[in-house]
């Protein structure tokens, strides 16, 4: 899936486990007989993609690489891969009082692959690296909450493009931040933040070895880690390698002795490879399998069906003013959009329309957040576009919409676009069409240097199950993944009165009076909520997808010839 990345999660979210026959599928050349080519050296292969960044956790978010260090990283706290409610992992114990200030305890005997012991020093150090602004980390943003914050990381004045540099931060550690003792650390913030533990187990939140400080470039591409999966090699656009690590303490280990995720430029081809059972699990089968549900007659018992905590945008470079545009023109763009009919016929389904900024599986979830802005109506998508227009704004004559093209975009793109220009007449001024970049990693690389011109495809795949997750990164100033530089001075207030709620009932509603606000501006347009269609291969059983849309690595096994 390409799209970049709690509490209890709703009912109906899907536990998905599957024992697979050991007749279904085609040989594809894969093997023949009753033997298994997988036992033979005990590794599988899963549809993976190129990350835009590499295995340093502060700088991911995305999933090509967030997939990934999920399972060469453990962190205080790890998701359940059935319910998505945080549980404890390296953390013995994660206490307060308060909710400003937190001791953290580790379990003791926790080793990095390179044989030294995770300590607390390792997260303290962690945090503050990518914290520091100079070292340019994706991750910076959620280290916000933290006492000391503002005087290690400072503002560019004049934005990412302009000519001025930012004033270097007064230190480059955070006074909120105290080792006590090789297993034990204080984290104090600013305010209460009543989601903090639930947050713990996000990537950026992991630790680093002192081997990574020795050397941050060489160590993104050839990383120790602490997981259940130790890294082994990174052969760019076509393969990472992953292996189980034999000193990992958890209590499940890995089934397998090693994964390989292969990279594919297009998912027809990794489709087919799983079909014919060259590959052994894919979390996203392409519009041209969906159609008629043919991916169901294909794998029979090895297809996998459910919900997932993600959802597809389209988000504006607002600080373009050329394709910004303004708040009527996104407004039109949205109301002529036709989400039924895309889902119905390009996803046969698979997907479902959405009026909300947040996944309909996560605490906090509001329908109708985005109300008839998210209703398609080309009548008065129409008056939005002559209001657009009387305000003074003119868009260029072709408004791109933006997409990676090594995965099943082009079809609801091409359709989105179409759906705008009928909507809105030859006589709008403009067409939208749809436009690839070859890869993910260089559609990801152009839009966080913030020099995409037009609409671009963006999503979200919740890193915990609660409505705060699908806002503040997304839509706060500065927030890390606030792709289109959105800023809006009353959402931020508002956001902050959530975030320091004590009570999780009232900040739950702050958080959806905040969602509310999106819809004056409608800096990114909700388009649908996905399902789950994946699949495996006849080579592997046991295989579970977790609510967040991928694979659990630790539940698959070889199946016994």
């Amino acid at each position: 899936m390409r799209v970049t990345k709690g509490a209890k999660i709703a009912t109906g979210t899907a536990l998905l486990a599957l024992g697979v026959a050991a007749c279904g599928g085609g040989s594809g050349g894969s093997g023949g007989g009753g033997d298994n080519p997988r036992a033979a050296n005990g590794t599988v292969y899963i549809r993976g993609c190129e990350p835009q960044t590499g295995f340093v956790p502060g700088n991911i978010n995305e999933t090509c690489g967030g997939t990934i260090n999920d399972f060469v990283y453990s962190k205080l706290v790890k998701y359940n891969t059935d319910t998505a409610a945080p549980e404890l992992d390296e953390a013995a114990s994660i206490d307060t009082t308060d909710n400003t200030v937190w001791t953290i305890k580790l379990k003791p005997g926790l080793k990095w692959t390179d044989g030294t012991p995770v300590t607390a020093k390792n997260y303290v150090d962690a945090w503050n690296y990518t914290a520091y602004s100079p070292n340019a980390q994706i991750g910076s943003f959620w280290f916000g909450d933290i006492k000391g914050f503002d005087k290690v990381n400072t503002a560019d004045p004049d934005g990412p493009d302009g000519p001025k540099q930012a004033p270097k931060p007064e230190t480059d550690k955070m006074s909120g931040l105290e080792v006590v003792d090789d297993l034990t650390f204080k984290v104090t913030l600013n305010a209460p933040v009543a989601v903090f533990r639930t947050k713990l187990g996000y990537s950026t939140f992991a630790p680093l070895p002192d081997a990574f400080f020795k050397d941050p470039k060489g160590f993104a591409s050839n990383p120790v880690t602490n997981g259940p999966f130790k890294f082994v090699k990174w052969d760019h656009n076509s393969q990472i390698v992953v292996a189980a690590n034999a000193d990992y303490a958890g209590a499940e280990k890995p089934k397998v002795k090693q994964i390989v995720y292969k990279m594919y430029k297009d998912d027809d081809a990794a489709y087919a490879d799983l079909v014919s059972n060259n590959l052994d699990f894919t979390e996203l089968i392409p519009p041209s399998a969906l159609a008629g549900d043919k991916w169901k007659s294909d794998l029979g018992d090895r297809a996998i069906e459910g919900q997932q905590g993600t959802i597809q945008t389209v988000t504006f470079p607002l600080y373009d003013k050329e394709f910004g545009g303004n708040a009527d023109f996104r407004k039109a763009i949205s109301m002529a959009i036709d989400r039924k009919t895309i889902t119905d016929k390009i996803f046969n389904k698979g997907r479902v329309p959405i009026d909300s900024w947040v996944s309909p599986i996560v605490e906090g979830y509001k329908a109708g957040s985005c109300g008839e802005l998210c209703t398609y109506d080309p009548a008065k998508a129409k008056e939005y576009l002559a209001k657009a227009k009387a305000a003074g704004y003119t868009p260029p004559k072709e408004f791109p919409i933006w997409y990676n093209g090594d995965s099943a975009h082009k079809e609801w793109v091409d359709a989105t676009a179409n759906s705008i220009n009928q909507a809105l007449g030859s006589d709008a001024g403009f067409t939208v069409v749809g436009k690839a970049m070859p890869t993910f990693a260089e559609f990801r690389d152009t839009i966080t240097q913030h020099k995409i011109k037009g609409m671009f495809r963006t999503g979200w795949q919740m890193d915990y199950p609660h409505i705060e997750d699908f806002l503040n990164p997304l839509y706060k100033t500065g927030a890390s993944s606030n792709d289109g530089l959105y800023s809006n001075k009353a959402l931020d207030e508002k956001l902050h009165e959530a975030d320091t709620s004590t009570d999780p009932a009232q900040a739950i509603a702050h958080y959806q009076e905040a969602e509310a606000m999106l819809a004056q501006d409608l800096p990114a347009i909700p388009l649908w909520s996905y399902g789950l269609q994946a699949g495996t291969s006849k080579w592997v059983t046991g295989v579970k997808v977790t609510p967040f849309g991928e694979l659990d690595p630790l539940s698959i096994a070889i199946k016994e010839a």
